[in-house]
């Protein structure tokens, strides 16, 4: 079966620092991914690529929709990368702080709606239709991220965990076949933590989506992960399944003899 995301010797420079060198990597139908690394390693300019924030100097990115064909995302705007099944969060909350919880989820529906500007201007019955489709589906999402009680809220006055939630349906508001996580569990507690373990394996479940994950908490690595791919200055240092990571010298260097079970 083809991997949802292909991605070939993806090289990235910033004037003369080399941030990605030659990075490969491939997420299959299904699939948990982790990719890990010390700080500055490259991760989040990793996931600027293949979202279409950042053009890459060199290599080639592929998406390919279960049962599809693949399709480049090579120059592709961020807007595109999303229309064709990629959805992603940020390292740092970017919720819409001053509308409401379900208002958040709608604007994520946005790139999945048909009438357009002409249909918002003169409302006609298709669009209205439209509009009570997107704020039913927009509220099933919060069900199924187990956040209906906060629905009329606004995004700012949520606790933290829930903050991170809201951003996890956003991003599924969009239909996603492959759902990029930028360290969800920043910030977490322990409890949080866990129901963000529970919730990331139900989603996969649920939705049938394929996930691609950066994280520092390398307990939550290696409970969810089905394979992990490892980086360090650019470099892809070691890839394997979480067994092989924990004993991988390399791995072990590169986060200073730390015990990654931790």
């Amino acid at each position: 079966m083809k991997p949802v995301l292909d991605v070939n010797q993806l090289t990235m420079d910033f004037g003369g620092l080399r941030a990605l060198d030659h990075i490969d990597l491939q997420v299959h139908p299904g699939e948990i991914v982790a990719l890990i690394g010390p700080n500055g390693a490259g991760k989040t300019t990793f996931f600027n690529c293949i979202t279409g924030i950042y053009a890459p100097t060199k290599g080639d990115m592929f998406l390919t929709r279960p049962q599809g064909e693949p399709q480049r995302l090579n120059g592709l705007k961020p807007n595109r990368v999303t229309e064709r099944g990629m959805a992603r969060t940020f390292q740092n909350i970017r919720l819409f702080q001053n509308m409401t919880v379900l208002e958040n989820v709608m604007i994520g529906r946005h790139c999945r709606l048909h009438s357009g500007i002409p249909g918002a201007i003169f409302r006609p019955p298709a669009s209205r239709r439209e509009e009570k489709e997107v704020v039913a589906d927009s509220y099933a999402m919060l069900e199924k991220i187990g956040l209906t009680r906060y629905v009329n809220e606004f995004a700012k006055n949520l606790p933290y965990g829930a903050q991170r939630r809201l951003e996890i349906a956003r991003a599924l508001a969009t239909e996603p076949f492959l759902l990029l996580l930028d360290e969800p569990a920043a910030g977490m507690n322990a409890q949080e933590t866990k129901e963000l373990d529970e919730l990331i394996l139900r989603l996969r479940s649920e939705m049938q989506v394929s996930i691609l994950l950066i994280e520092h908490d390398m307990k939550l690595v290696m409970s969810l992960s089905d394979r992990i791919y490892v980086v360090d200055y650019g470099k892809k240092i070691a890839e394997g399944n979480p067994e092989e990571i924990k004993s991988n010298p390399a791995v072990i260097k590169a986060y200073l003899g730390e015990d990654i079970d931790a």
